[in-house]
Protein backbone atom coordinates (compact mmCIF):
# COMPACT_ATOMS: atom_id res chain seq x y z
CA UNK A 1 0.00 0.00 0.00
CA UNK A 2 3.12 1.99 0.88
CA UNK A 3 3.25 2.54 -3.49
CA UNK A 4 -0.31 3.89 -3.50
CA UNK A 5 0.68 6.60 -0.75
CA UNK A 6 3.58 7.69 -2.81
CA UNK A 7 1.30 8.10 -5.88
CA UNK A 8 -1.13 10.37 -4.44
CA UNK A 9 1.48 12.36 -2.73
CA UNK A 10 2.79 12.69 -6.52
CA UNK A 11 -0.51 13.40 -7.84
CA UNK A 12 -1.32 15.59 -5.14
CA UNK A 13 1.34 17.79 -6.16
CA UNK A 14 0.35 18.01 -9.70
CA UNK A 15 -3.08 19.11 -8.36
CA UNK A 16 -1.71 21.95 -6.46
CA UNK A 17 0.33 23.14 -9.08
CA UNK A 18 -2.28 23.18 -11.49
CA UNK A 19 -4.55 25.25 -8.78
CA UNK A 20 -1.51 27.44 -8.70
CA UNK A 21 -1.56 28.04 -12.32
CA UNK A 22 -5.31 28.68 -12.58
CA UNK A 23 -5.15 31.44 -10.60
CA UNK A 24 -3.01 33.24 -12.63
CA UNK A 25 -5.39 32.68 -15.52
CA UNK A 26 -6.24 36.68 -15.80
CA UNK A 27 -10.29 37.68 -16.02
CA UNK A 28 -11.20 34.62 -14.07
CA UNK A 29 -13.52 35.14 -11.20
CA UNK A 30 -14.54 31.23 -10.10
CA UNK A 31 -13.52 30.45 -6.47
CA UNK A 32 -9.95 28.22 -7.08
CA UNK A 33 -10.04 24.30 -5.82
CA UNK A 34 -7.63 21.67 -5.22
CA UNK A 35 -9.83 19.42 -7.74
CA UNK A 36 -8.74 16.71 -5.46
CA UNK A 37 -8.86 17.22 -2.05
CA UNK A 38 -7.72 14.96 0.90
CA UNK A 39 -10.18 13.17 3.37
CA UNK A 40 -10.22 16.41 6.06
CA UNK A 41 -10.43 18.81 2.96
CA UNK A 42 -13.19 21.00 1.80
CA UNK A 43 -14.51 20.65 -2.14
CA UNK A 44 -14.42 23.40 -4.28
CA UNK A 45 -15.30 24.28 -7.51
CA UNK A 46 -13.19 23.71 -10.28
CA UNK A 47 -10.93 26.67 -10.59
CA UNK A 48 -11.44 27.48 -14.07
CA UNK A 49 -14.46 27.96 -16.57
CA UNK A 50 -13.04 26.31 -18.84
CA UNK A 51 -14.84 22.87 -19.69
CA UNK A 52 -16.06 20.30 -22.28
CA UNK A 53 -18.84 18.56 -22.80
CA UNK A 54 -15.90 15.80 -21.77
CA UNK A 55 -15.56 17.55 -18.28
CA UNK A 56 -19.07 17.40 -17.72
CA UNK A 57 -19.64 13.68 -19.03
CA UNK A 58 -16.08 12.64 -17.08
CA UNK A 59 -17.89 14.15 -13.32
CA UNK A 60 -21.39 12.69 -14.23
CA UNK A 61 -20.55 9.45 -14.96
CA UNK A 62 -17.64 9.36 -12.59
CA UNK A 63 -19.79 9.85 -9.21
CA UNK A 64 -22.58 7.27 -9.64
CA UNK A 65 -19.97 4.83 -10.39
CA UNK A 66 -17.85 5.85 -7.25
CA UNK A 67 -21.18 5.68 -5.50
CA UNK A 68 -21.31 2.29 -6.56
CA UNK A 69 -17.92 1.54 -4.88
CA UNK A 70 -18.55 2.99 -1.34
CA UNK A 71 -21.60 0.76 -1.63
CA UNK A 72 -20.02 -2.44 -2.56
CA UNK A 73 -16.62 -1.13 0.73
CA UNK A 74 -19.16 -0.82 3.12
CA UNK A 75 -20.17 -4.44 2.47
CA UNK A 76 -16.75 -5.44 3.66
CA UNK A 77 -16.71 -4.51 7.50
CA UNK A 78 -19.15 -6.74 8.08
CA UNK A 79 -18.79 -9.63 5.34
CA UNK A 80 -14.92 -10.02 4.49
CA UNK A 81 -12.63 -12.61 6.70
CA UNK A 82 -9.23 -11.11 5.23
CA UNK A 83 -7.85 -8.03 7.16
CA UNK A 84 -6.84 -6.62 3.86
CA UNK A 85 -9.28 -6.93 1.88
CA UNK A 86 -11.02 -4.55 4.70
CA UNK A 87 -8.11 -2.39 4.88
CA UNK A 88 -8.50 -2.09 0.91
CA UNK A 89 -12.53 -1.30 1.25
CA UNK A 90 -11.89 1.23 3.69
CA UNK A 91 -9.17 3.16 1.63
CA UNK A 92 -11.59 2.91 -1.11
CA UNK A 93 -14.10 4.93 1.00
CA UNK A 94 -11.17 6.89 2.21
CA UNK A 95 -10.68 7.93 -1.20
CA UNK A 96 -13.70 8.33 -3.05
CA UNK A 97 -15.58 10.17 -1.04
CA UNK A 98 -14.14 13.43 -1.59
CA UNK A 99 -13.44 12.83 -4.88
CA UNK A 100 -17.43 12.70 -5.06
CA UNK A 101 -17.66 15.67 -3.48
CA UNK A 102 -15.20 17.72 -5.86
CA UNK A 103 -17.17 16.35 -9.12
CA UNK A 104 -20.32 17.80 -7.35
CA UNK A 105 -18.87 20.90 -6.56
CA UNK A 106 -17.66 21.41 -10.17
CA UNK A 107 -20.98 20.74 -11.93
CA UNK A 108 -22.77 22.86 -9.58
CA UNK A 109 -20.08 25.37 -10.41
CA UNK A 110 -20.96 24.49 -14.51
CA UNK A 111 -24.31 24.52 -13.88
CA UNK A 112 -24.96 21.18 -14.86
CA UNK A 113 -27.00 18.18 -13.51
CA UNK A 114 -25.98 16.49 -11.15
CA UNK A 115 -26.30 12.40 -10.70
CA UNK A 116 -28.81 11.99 -7.84
CA UNK A 117 -29.71 15.49 -6.68
CA UNK A 118 -32.91 16.40 -7.08
CA UNK A 119 -33.77 17.84 -10.60
CA UNK A 120 -30.24 15.98 -11.54
CA UNK A 121 -29.91 12.36 -12.91
CA UNK A 122 -30.99 9.16 -11.18
CA UNK A 123 -28.27 7.04 -10.14
CA UNK A 124 -29.49 4.14 -13.26
CA UNK A 125 -30.55 6.91 -15.79
CA UNK A 126 -27.17 7.23 -17.61
CA UNK A 127 -27.61 3.54 -17.77
CA UNK A 128 -25.14 0.92 -16.69
CA UNK A 129 -23.65 0.08 -20.34
CA UNK A 130 -21.99 3.56 -20.79
CA UNK A 131 -20.19 3.56 -17.24
CA UNK A 132 -17.66 0.55 -18.00
CA UNK A 133 -17.25 -1.82 -14.84
CA UNK A 134 -20.31 -0.83 -13.37
CA UNK A 135 -21.68 -3.92 -11.01
CA UNK A 136 -25.47 -5.10 -12.21
CA UNK A 137 -28.18 -5.40 -9.81
CA UNK A 138 -28.00 -9.59 -9.85
CA UNK A 139 -24.08 -8.96 -8.88
CA UNK A 140 -24.91 -6.49 -6.08
CA UNK A 141 -26.94 -8.71 -4.64
CA UNK A 142 -24.46 -11.98 -5.21
CA UNK A 143 -22.08 -9.88 -3.26
CA UNK A 144 -24.33 -8.79 -0.22
CA UNK A 145 -25.36 -12.03 0.29
CA UNK A 146 -21.71 -13.56 0.45
CA UNK A 147 -19.45 -13.52 3.61
CA UNK A 148 -16.09 -14.98 4.75
CA UNK A 149 -13.83 -16.21 1.71
CA UNK A 150 -16.54 -16.35 -0.87
CA UNK A 151 -16.93 -12.53 -0.19
CA UNK A 152 -13.63 -11.54 -0.33
CA UNK A 153 -13.00 -13.56 -3.60
CA UNK A 154 -16.09 -12.13 -5.06
CA UNK A 155 -15.47 -8.64 -3.75
CA UNK A 156 -11.83 -8.62 -5.58
CA UNK A 157 -13.04 -9.65 -8.44
CA UNK A 158 -15.98 -6.99 -9.05
CA UNK A 159 -13.60 -4.13 -7.71
CA UNK A 160 -10.92 -5.44 -10.13
CA UNK A 161 -13.21 -4.77 -12.81
CA UNK A 162 -14.92 -1.67 -11.68
CA UNK A 163 -11.94 -0.12 -10.81
CA UNK A 164 -10.57 -0.49 -14.86
CA UNK A 165 -13.79 0.75 -15.85
CA UNK A 166 -12.89 3.86 -13.97
CA UNK A 167 -9.45 3.93 -15.49
CA UNK A 168 -10.83 3.51 -18.50
CA UNK A 169 -13.26 6.83 -17.97
CA UNK A 170 -10.25 8.95 -16.39
CA UNK A 171 -8.11 8.09 -19.47
CA UNK A 172 -10.76 9.49 -21.96
CA UNK A 173 -11.01 12.47 -19.50
CA UNK A 174 -7.28 13.01 -20.17
CA UNK A 175 -7.75 13.16 -23.88
CA UNK A 176 -10.40 14.71 -24.59
CA UNK A 177 -11.11 16.77 -21.39
CA UNK A 178 -9.84 20.36 -21.07
CA UNK A 179 -10.55 21.53 -17.23
CA UNK A 180 -7.16 21.26 -15.94
CA UNK A 181 -8.49 20.45 -12.05
CA UNK A 182 -10.82 17.62 -14.30
CA UNK A 183 -7.77 16.39 -15.70
CA UNK A 184 -5.52 16.26 -12.81
CA UNK A 185 -8.02 14.04 -10.94
CA UNK A 186 -8.52 11.64 -13.68
CA UNK A 187 -4.81 11.09 -13.43
CA UNK A 188 -5.05 10.64 -9.95
CA UNK A 189 -7.32 8.29 -10.54
CA UNK A 190 -5.65 5.96 -13.34
CA UNK A 191 -2.44 5.92 -11.27
CA UNK A 192 -4.01 4.89 -8.09
CA UNK A 193 -6.52 2.85 -9.17
CA UNK A 194 -4.18 0.80 -11.51
CA UNK A 195 -1.89 0.47 -8.35
CA UNK A 196 -4.66 -0.93 -6.64
CA UNK A 197 -6.05 -3.03 -9.67
CA UNK A 198 -2.17 -4.89 -9.11
CA UNK A 199 -2.93 -5.16 -5.52
CA UNK A 200 -5.60 -6.76 -5.58
CA UNK A 201 -4.74 -9.45 -8.38
CA UNK A 202 -1.86 -9.80 -5.97
CA UNK A 203 -4.10 -10.19 -3.02
CA UNK A 204 -6.58 -12.61 -4.73
CA UNK A 205 -3.49 -15.29 -5.89
CA UNK A 206 -3.02 -15.07 -1.94
CA UNK A 207 -6.35 -16.37 -1.29
CA UNK A 208 -6.59 -20.02 -0.03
Amino acid sequence: MKRVRTIRVAAASLIAALALAACGHPGDTTAHGTGHPGPTNTASPAGTTVHDEADVVFAQMMIPHHQQALEMAKLAGSRASNAKVKELAAKIETEQQPEIQTMTAWLTAWGAPVPGMSGGMSHGSMGHGAMPGMMSDADMAKLQAATGKTFDRMFLELMIDHHTGAVQMAKTELAQGENPEAKALAAVIVATQTAEIADMHHLLATLN
